[in-house]
């Protein structure tokens, strides 16, 4: 009972704009499992456990709305972040592997700090929506969803990172030049303070997630 429990209250991120599960998401090992990452040293922490490519890539126009489905539903109490990363010539969104300093983060959420807690403002959610830069240049894209759960973050591989990366190609849009650029693995360490922390005593009075900032376009 304690076992399948601790397995409801874990997720995963299966599909975007309402397609079929994993269709133009890449499936990783144990998706079934709902097991997070918690290495952020790991190449795991890029696209999850051994992710493969998924068969289809999504069109969308830049400006517009992604939206991602949770399943169950985002259960612990933590960041939501939204990156992507331009495929670079010769490759397309269904070949590429994303390594390198090539991700920039295009939404981070906060949450509201209250008396006897932070409330979460994604905590709950089935469905949650990223927008694409209006400025962001035309082509293949990976896009990486990623949920920390921070309930359990008070010791050093203690964060639960609940990560997919879709496949998708960006239509219209501008010439921006998105920065900074990171890599996964490598944004982050283990011991940043907005990675090893103790949300519950006492209650944080501030939040800022990790990895860089928010590029706009």
């Amino acid at each position: 009972m304690a076992l399948a429990t601790a397995a409801q209250a874990h997720y995963n991120f299966p599909s975007m704009n309402g397609a079929a599960d994993w269709s133009n998401v890449r499936q990783w090992a144990d998706y079934y499992s709902f097991t997070p990452v918690t290495d952020v040293a790991s190449d795991d922490i890029r696209c999850n456990k051994n992710a493969t490519f998924a068969a289809n890539t999504l069109s969308i126009a830049a400006g517009s709305k992604l939206g991602w489905a949770a399943n169950p539903d985002i259960y612990h109490p933590g960041p939501l972040l939204g990156y992507m990363a331009k495929v670079p010539a010769g490759s397309t969104a269904a070949t590429w592997d994303g390594a390198g300093s090539v991700w920039f983060k295009i939404y981070e959420d906060h949450p509201t700090v209250g008396p006897s807690a932070l409330v979460w403002p994604s905590n709950g959610d089935t469905n949650v929506s990223f927008t694409i830069p209006s400025s962001l240049a035309a082509g293949d894209y990976l896009m990486r969803i990623e949920h920390i759960g921070l309930h359990v973050a008070q010791s050093v591989g203690g964060a639960q990172f609940y990560i997919s990366c879709g496949q998708l190609t960006v239509t219209g849009g501008g010439s921006g030049s998105p920065t900074p650029l990171v890599a996964f693995p490598g944004a982050y360490v283990a011991t940043d303070p907005s990675i090893l922390i103790d949300i519950y005593s006492p209650v944080p009075t501030n939040y800022t997630p990790p990895g860089p900032a928010v590029w706009t376009g």
